[in-house]
């Protein structure tokens, strides 16, 4: 432990960060990118550190690895793709999903490699793994501003590793007992307060450092999923898979009213309400068509005037890869649940896609935006505004 940077009683998490970050930066232990504050600060000795998770079993035995994008864990990626394995990276800032996965070149040299592992090779050698990626995470490896050897974390305030791992228990791609390793400098070893912990935090079972491999023991547990009363609404539009898992975990009947939500909200949104709604949709157009008609045309129209069909005002969204499972009353559905109403639907079930009508390319595109990354019937949604409306305006 760094006496210098243990944290007085009555600390607070900001304290800690701060302690750690100007230690860093005055004895000349940062390393590029500088300043490190307000970042999972980079180290001089982090590729030393890097090395070391080769000697662990868990490495070892590890063949999907999740890696956050930071500087100091570059040194971590290579090695996972040095020995073959999966290695999926967080997006930035989870803005389009939640991996991506790093695919080199075939027969990459050493040098590609390097490339891939770091935040240029993440943009230019990976591929999105959506909700039906079916991933399965045996190892997770997380940055840190401050660790504890009980294997407590102090992050860089953001919350989004921590949010990140929450998904990953709503998705299946982590079991409780995944392995979780941070890579720190020996100075950022320090000790917390348990009460500075919330429930949502992440814990972490290993602590590499240039000269120290600590295994923690850590027996407070972690998160168990997403702990949707924390959630903002804020949040929610940041970040659109988590629109997903929330529409998904509600139609699974859990609870998942948010932070600020309101009760007239919660009230009209229960899934026992949707359940109902779905019931009566899906008895409206397939009983009027007959069975045999199933999955092929259906067009509803809400409020769409012909006056405004002819004006040239309508742009169209198209939605993609619908499962033959899904009904026209599950998008519908998830439509209304996502703000996402159109002036018409044009369901096309037979060719996995629907066509939406919106007043105007504004409207359009915040639908889009509202949209993206929702899955159904276990694959995710391609949504995207229509051909023929992308150049409009």
């Amino acid at each position: 432990l760094c006496p210098r940077l243990c944290p007085p009683p009555g600390a607070s998490k900001w304290d800690v960060r701060e302690k750690v970050w100007d230690y860093l930066e005055a004895s000349g232990l940062a390393d590029f990118p500088r300043p490190v504050h307000r970042r999972i600060p980079n180290f001089k000795g982090s590729r030393q550190a890097c090395c070391s998770i080769k000697e662990l079993d868990v490495f070892d035995r590890a063949r999907e690895i999740k890696v956050d994008p930071d500087k100091p864990l570059e040194g971590v990626r290579l090695a996972a793709l040095q020995a073959r394995k999966t290695l999926l990276v967080p997006t930035p800032r989870l803005r389009t999903g939640l991996f991506n996965r790093i695919v080199p070149p075939s027969g990459a040299t050493k040098e590609i490699l390097r490339i891939c592992a770091t935040s240029q090779g993440i943009k230019e050698y990976s591929v999105p793994v959506g909700l039906d990626g079916k991933a399965r995470v045996d190892l997770v490896v997380v940055g840190s501003v401050a660790v504890s050897e009980k294997g407590w974390r102090i992050g860089k305030g953001e919350g989004y590793a921590d949010m990140e791992y929450a998904m990953m228990v709503s998705m299946g791609a982590v079991q409780a007992d995944t392995p979780v390793i941070t890579i720190v400098h020996d100075c950022q070893v320090v000790d917390i307060a348990e009460e500075l912990l919330d429930d949502h935090d992440l814990t972490v079972d290993y602590i590499l450092t240039p000269t120290r491999t600590i295994k923690t023991n850590c027996k407070r547990p972690k998160p168990q999923g997403i702990i949707w009363h924390k959630v903002s609404y804020e949040m929610l539009e940041k970040i659109p898979i988590l629109k997903s898992l929330r529409y998904r975990e509600k139609q699974a009947g859990k609870e998942v009213a948010l932070q600020d939500e309101h009760s007239d909200l919660t009230n009209a949104n229960t899934p026992a309400v949707l359940n109902e709604k779905a019931k009566a949709e899906n008895t409206r157009p397939q009983a009027a068509m007959g069975s045999a008609q199933i999955g092929q045309h259906y067009v509803e129209s809400d409020s769409l005037s012909p006056r405004l069909e002819g004006s040239g005002m309508i742009t169209t969204v198209y939605v993609g890869n619908i499962p033959p499972s899904v009904r026209v009353s599950e998008l519908k559905c998830a439509l209304r649940e996502f703000r996402a109403t159109p002036l018409r639907l044009n369901w096309q079930g037979a060719q996995h896609r629907a066509f939406l009508d919106y007043k105007d390319k504004a409207t359009a595109e915040s639908a889009v935006s509202s949209l993206k990354g929702l899955s159904l019937g276990g694959n995710t949604l391609r949504v995207e505004l229509a051909k023929n409306q992308r150049n409009k305006g």
